[in-house]
């Protein structure tokens, strides 16, 4: 159901109504007028994925610093892509995202940096 802005000619108030059914019946919440002028809205359009993507593609900078695995472009990618996203990153996301942001490599993760060993179907 729609969302109309107007402008109440009585108080002069702008007010929002989602509109059910008839328009006609449509009265002021400040004042309780009919005498309601319909106003042109402002909107939004939702940008999705596949924009984001073209514009991080046609970023030439970015791109260089993709190719050249610069830490801080790959921050800038993640921020460009997750842009939107409604998800909480833990503390220990952040804060590699924060370290890459100053040029820092992170660091890879532990499994990656433990020393090879029996693995649980030897023994």
């Amino acid at each position: 159901m729609p969302l109309y802005e107007y402008r109440c000619n009585q108080c002069r108030k702008r007010v929002t109504l989602l509109v059910r059914g008839d328009v006609s019946e449509t009265t002021c919440p400040e004042c309780g007028s009919r005498q309601l002028t319909r106003l042109l809205s402002t909107f939004s359009i939702q940008r999705g994925y596949m924009d984001d993507y073209e514009s991080i593609l046609n970023d030439s900078r970015l791109v260089k610093g993709l190719e050249q695995d610069d830490p801080r472009a790959l921050a800038e990618w993640n921020h460009r892509m997750s842009h939107g996203l409604d998800q909480d990153v833990g503390p220990e996301y952040q804060e590699m995202l924060e370290r890459m942001e100053k040029g820092e490599v992170p660091a890879a993760p532990a499994s990656e940096n433990a020393p090879p060993g029996p693995s649980a179907q030897e023994g």
